[in-house]
């Protein structure tokens, strides 16, 4: 049967839990490291098949009143698939946008990767995984990290991505209505671009087995020593997650431009004895969880505190002007299965 409309298809957000810069390409880029965990605050996107190879985007935001731009990411991605399959089907997506803008969460490029991976599907293109994530990264450096469908370890500039388990905690996220030009903190000179880069998981423990790294390993390779070194990486992976492992290098330069997120910052603090602001801000998030975790050592890197061990609500304290939410981390992307 064919496929006329997908509706309610959820687009995550992703949290930074840290973010390394630990140099610089020759061409400016920055090299980073980071720890990528999704979590089940989306946006929610509506996709109509048209037969006449048309366009078309539609907000369907509770903020009404902010527009967003004509050619925001979800047109991107469906115009950079439609030129790179030849296809002749066109498209209405209506966006209900229910992220904050701005806040360092990938909401755009989740949104990008949600419409790929929904017009694979709607389009009948059948494209597999890798594909669409190749074809993602010429979009933004995070949208392969939503394609993948799975949490996970970041090297390069983004595009270096280790799939990896991470414990599910929740985690309470607030973003103050300020946002900050990512552009501005790379350039600021409070950014420090020299931390220790850490081993990954991977070299951590062994090899995993598995050809593409995959913390589950090779269905193959099924031997005492495979399982050891998967569950050396897990368990570090794990006190990476715990004792809230490295700090975000691009923290003291977006305070220093938008003293909202210290004074996020300080709120959480004060409510849950951890916080830390995810990618370039402005959003900035606590660990929370039902019982606390066992610290493993920090490898040298600032850490904070174990995770509160209750999570009270919060939102009905949030100051005016201040959007959050309680969230639950997510193993798996809601859509992994859409590719293969």
């Amino acid at each position: 049967m064919t496929l006329r409309a997908l509706h309610d298809v959820p687009a995550p957000a992703k949290l930074n839990l840290f973010l390394h810069v630990v140099g610089r390409r020759a061409d400016g880029y920055h090299l980073l490291q980071s720890l990528f965990v999704l979590i089940d605050w989306a946006d929610r996107l509506h996709f109509e098949r048209r037969g006449d190879g048309a366009l078309r985007r539609h907000d369907q935001r509770p903020d009404a009143g902010v527009a967003l731009p004509a050619e925001d990411l979800c047109v991107r991605a469906a115009r950079a698939l439609q030129a790179a399959s030849g296809c002749p089907l066109g498209v209405d997506i209506h966006l209900d946008k229910r992220l904050p803008t701005g806040a360092g969460m990938g909401g755009g490029s989740s949104d990008a990767a949600s419409t790929l991976l929904a017009l694979n599907c709607l389009w009948g293109l059948h494209w597999p995984r890798e594909r669409l994530a190749a074809l993602g990264l010429q979009l933004g450096a995070d949208v392969p990290f939503f394609i993948g469908g799975e949490n996970a370890f970041v090297e390069g500039i983004g595009e270096r991505l280790l799939p990896v388990e991470v414990p599910e905690l929740r985690y309470a996220v607030v973003k103050p209505p300020a946002s900050i030009e990512t552009r501005s903190i790379f350039t600021h000179p409070l950014l420090r671009r020299d931390t220790e880069p850490v081993a990954s998981p991977v070299i951590l423990a062994g090899s995993l087995g598995g050809r593409d790294g995959r913390m589950s390993g090779d269905p193959g390779d099924t031997g005492p020593g495979a399982s050891r070194t998967r569950n050396s990486a897990r368990a570090r992976v794990g006190a990476w997650v715990h004792e809230g492992f490295g700090r975000n290098d691009l923290q003291p330069p977006a305070e220093d431009r938008c003293p909202e997120v210290a004074e996020a910052a300080r709120w959480l603090q004060a409510r849950y004895g951890n916080s830390r602001m995810t990618g370039s801000g402005s959003a900035v998030f606590a660990r929370v969880e039902s019982s606390p975790g066992t610290a493993a050592p920090s490898d040298n890197h600032e850490a904070m505190p174990a995770p509160a061990a209750v999570a009270p609500e919060f939102t009905a304290d949030l100051p005016a002007g201040w959007v959050g939410r309680m969230c639950k981390g997510l193993a798996r992307h809601p859509l992994v299965h859409w590719a293969g």
